[in-house]
């Protein structure tokens, strides 16, 4: 199927100067907040025709008390745009029928219930796949098709906590800490859409659909990384240790005299250039720092030594005085990240269209493809897709006029 852009109000597609990697396919998403949606709008943003199938109620990101700007949700416009959004109630007969219909015509589904509700909903891959053979479902649930028991309720903050990442995250000396950002949300999501591309080219290269299943507690614990697999082979427990490394020392931030910057020791040459700048040559003929794995060893003893010295200037002498020799950048406020005018200059602040409020500032998605920007299509209305794309599927104006009918009661 040819991808299309739809706006409020407007049917031009944005134009580009070659198709995008992902136009022709055409992905449906029963996705909700972020670890459902998130993935759809990386494959929106490559080209897919991503087709948002919403219940009545709308997707409960939608919320504008989360993230309101002028009372429309920053969460929805962020993770949606460039989608089309269709209402259709799956609980009904005349619903699940157009769904049905839909996924005859669809490469892609990607849903984000408790286990169990897609067999419910009859929407399970056993019944998709009767009705289109290539079909791939990314079915995204909180702990896996496998696990035992009933599932529980499945939040980022609960998979943090689950997870162990809020073990490694924070300064170990309290109360745990998450990371800022929802980590195991958007994870699953980016994880979400690798398994969909895999999937659509092994499809292209065996034949046959596939059905991925796709846990968030799995896919949080995953990014444990090296730790885990330290863990697992020789019972070493990574700590908490803030801004540190446990395996290079200087690997911190450092409070300067009037903010915060971090320094990045990772190899003994910028041991070397690093003592020499901040004029501490005394360190380097002390035999307890004279490796990487004795100044590790020694922290506690070296730590309050560099951050006695780094109080003594300003973030901006230190920054001038390290930059050309060591590894080291200041820590930033969203604010200041974001203001950034190397942002402006890379064109990494895109405006997306947005009927209600004009347009929506985000940032642009990383991927750049031969040098091309990415035209961005804007969040949908909800359901301001349905009559054009149950019409494309061969629903009469007559059937479509009955859902919206059942939909609004």
């Amino acid at each position: 199927m040819t991808g299309f852009w739809v706006s409020l109000g407007m049917s031009d597609r944005p134009s580009a100067a070659r198709p995008r990697p992902l136009e022709g396919v055409r992905v449906i998403e029963l996705g909700q907040l972020i670890a459902g949606t998130y993935g759809g709008m990386l494959l929106a943003d490559f080209g897919a025709d991503v087709i948002k199938v919403e219940p009545p109620s709308g997707d409960i990101g939608r919320n504008p008390q989360v993230s309101s700007i002028e009372g429309h949700s920053a969460l929805f416009m962020t993770m949606n745009r460039g989608k089309r959004s269709v209402v259709l109630d799956l609980k009904s007969d005349m619903g699940l029928a157009a769904f049905y219909r839909l996924v005859a015509t669809s490469d892609v589904v990607i849903a984000n219930y408790r286990r169990g509700v897609l067999e419910r909903l009859r929407i399970d891959y056993e019944h998709l796949r009767a009705i289109n053979p290539s079909i791939v479902l990314c079915d995204i649930t909180g702990f896996g098709r496998s696990s035992a028991g009933p599932e529980p309720p499945s939040f980022d903050l609960t998979h943090q906590a689950l997870s162990g990442l809020m073990g490694v995250t924070g300064d170990g000396s309290g109360a745990p800490v998450r990371v800022g950002v929802p980590i195991a949300d958007m994870g699953t999501a980016l994880f979400a859409a690798l398994g969909v591309v895999s999937a659509l080219v092994g499809r292209r290269e065996h034949g046959g659909g596939a059905e991925i299943d796709l846990s968030m507690l799995q896919t949080a614990m995953f990014l444990l990384g090296y730790d885990a697999t330290m863990f697992l082979n020789t019972g070493a427990e990574p700590k908490a240790l803030g801004t540190a490394h446990a395996f290079s020392v200087p690997w911190q931030a450092f409070q300067t005299a009037d903010g915060w910057i971090v320094v990045a020791v990772r190899e003994e040459k910028f041991w070397r250039t690093y003592c020499a700048a901040v004029d501490m040559p005394e360190l380097l003929a002390d035999a307890r720092f004279a490796s990487n794995a004795l100044r590790v060893r020694n922290r506690e003893l070296l730590i309050p030594l560099l951050a006695e010295r780094m109080l003594t200037r300003t973030a901006e002498d230190w920054l001038k005085v390290l930059s050309d020799t060591v590894p080291v950048a200041p820590v930033l406020s969203v604010a200041e990240a974001l203001s950034d005018d190397n942002l402006a200059q890379s064109k990494d602040i895109v405006d997306v269209p947005y009927g209600p409020l004009g347009s929506v500032r985000m940032l642009r998605n990383p991927v750049r493809f031969d040098g091309e920007p990415i035209p961005y299509g804007p969040p949908p209305g909800l359901g301001a897709h349905t009559s054009e794309v149950l019409s494309s599927i061969g629903l009469s104006d007559q059937a479509i006029a009955e859902l919206d009918k059942r939909d609004a009661s």
